[in-house]
């Protein structure tokens, strides 16, 4: 069996995921995201995820949300945009991976959810939580982020 290095690629094409800008607006602080923590570095990011089987994009993004951060949420328009980044896997490998990410509009937050005990959750405003996170493209999203520009309306 080879032992893979590190810095080896695991594949030069690109694999789908599906992620979430979990929000809500409040009277007080206006609009805010939830980031989550990485489990194994602890950056911010978004809850993120592969495909699943006999699921859409957006249904994998809200299982996720709910994974990783305890959102019950709805989404509320199409994809905002996509970003892209190496994702380390569990061989040492480098996985190019595209994350397709819709918005949530969070409706409740659970206090028990599976990823509980890895990670932990906070709410930014948009702006500041485009700095807290290292993808570019990412940055841009949330930099960007108006849930009263959102085009698609409910589902």
């Amino acid at each position: 069996m080879k032992k893979h290095n590190k810095n080896e690629v695991a594949s030069t094409k690109a694999m789908t995921q599906y992620g979430a800008i979990c929000y809500r607006v409040t009277k007080k602080r206006g609009c805010e995201v939830l980031l989550v923590t990485s489990r194994d570095t602890g950056r911010w990011v978004i809850p993120k995820g592969w495909p699943m089987a006999g699921k859409s994009g957006v249904e994998c993004a809200l299982r996720e949300a709910f994974e990783e951060a305890g959102v019950e949420g709805h989404d509320v328009a199409d994809p905002i945009g996509l970003f892209s980044y190496d994702k380390g896997m569990d061989d040492g490998t480098i996985q190019p991976c595209v994350v397709t990410v819709y918005p949530v509009e969070v409706d409740r937050l659970h206090s028990s959810f599976p990823e509980r005990d890895q990670r932990k959750r906070r709410w930014f405003a948009p702006k500041k939580a485009a700095r807290k996170v290292d993808e570019p493209e990412l940055q841009a999203l949330l930099d960007r982020f108006d849930p009263a520009k959102l085009i698609g309306g409910d589902r």
